[in-house]
């Protein structure tokens, strides 16, 4: 139980929906219960639960996700609101709308126009603090393979984010990097 505010954080990072972050974290949970016999005392726990998060959200709520998407377009096509369209939407979801005024939404785009792989290996890494060893495991992927996420989610992040960053004065404009563009061929007269 130590874990559930960092399952459901991750829960809401992948499900970008509280309702669905809490089922999610509940199925998990349950889960976890019914095979606790296979749990090796001595290992970690931690990531033993974020495996079974992991794979509850693959095989589960990635396809509920996309069938709520098009029920929500249907109902809304089919009734008019009353409410404004900021009103209504802080209604439905209280906590995703505290999260975005604490977040900028320079900072939450950029985290969600990361792709699904190299955002979880973000996540569970410098949100969630696992090891290497451990997101291998959670993601069921080799060592090198959430190296090479990790790598690439950053830089994407990096990227996106540098305006931003000295902008508000995170680091100074002469420390960012620059990254290269494609390279081109020099046409030759």
């Amino acid at each position: 139980m130590s874990h559930i505010d960092s399952l459901y954080a991750t829960g809401l990072r992948m499900t970008r929906d509280p309702r669905d972050a809490e089922d999610l974290v509940q199925d998990t949970m349950l889960t976890a219960y019914r095979f606790f016999h296979r749990f090796e005392p001595g290992t970690n726990c931690k990531a033993w639960l974020f495996k079974i998060l992991t794979n509850t959200f693959i095989n589960k709520y990635r396809k509920k996700v996309r069938e709520r998407e098009v029920r929500d377009v249907i109902d809304q096509e089919e009734m008019p609101s009353l409410m404004s369209e900021d009103v209504a939407a802080a209604s439905k979801d209280p906590e995703g709308t505290m999260f975005a005024a604490l977040l900028p939404d320079e900072v939450k785009r950029a985290l969600e126009a990361v792709p699904h792989d190299y955002r979880l290996a973000v996540v569970l890494c410098d949100l969630e603090e696992f090891s290497y060893k451990e997101i291998a495991d959670i993601m069921d992927c080799p060592v090198g393979t959430v190296m090479s996420r990790l790598h690439r989610g950053r830089r994407l992040l990096q990227k996106t984010l540098r305006d931003y960053a000295v902008r508000e004065g995170i680091v100074k404009a002469a420390d960012v990097i620059e990254f290269p563009g494609p390279k081109r061929e020099e046409k030759k007269s």
